[in-house]
């Protein structure tokens, strides 16, 4: 079992900018993928971004060039640096940890959400 707890979301004005934290119980270098997703509401849940062990990352289309996703494995802990905040960015932030065996998906993690507000 792996617990996950973001931090850092808040309320800011459009055209700023917010550090989420997720901070994990279990070695994250012994997840194959960790990363943040985001919920509106009357929306579906959606992948904002994503780094594998190896460090790999990718980020969805609407958050390419402003979002950068991080990690530090010594802390055990994932960031999502989020600039340039749109009022559209406004949602439930979710960090998430998956763990693959014999290539099938084995573990699905979540943590407890973290509100993002951007103001207009």
């Amino acid at each position: 079992q792996v617990q996950l707890v973001e931090s850092g979301g808040g309320l800011v004005q459009a055209g700023g900018s917010l550090r989420l934290s997720c901070a994990a119980s279990k070695k994250i270098n012994s997840i194959n993928v960790m990363g943040w997703y985001r919920q509106a509401p009357g929306n579906k849940r959606e992948l904002v971004a994503t780094i594998t062990s190896g460090g790999s990352t990718n980020y969805a289309d609407s958050v390419k060039g402003r979002y950068t996703i991080s990690k530090d494995n010594a802390k055990n802990t994932v960031y999502l640096q989020m600039n340039s905040l749109k009022p559209e960015d406004t949602a439930v932030y979710y960090c998430n940890g998956r763990i693959m065996v014999v290539g099938t998906l084995k573990y699905d993690y979540w943590g407890q959400g973290t509100q993002v507000t951007v103001s207009s």
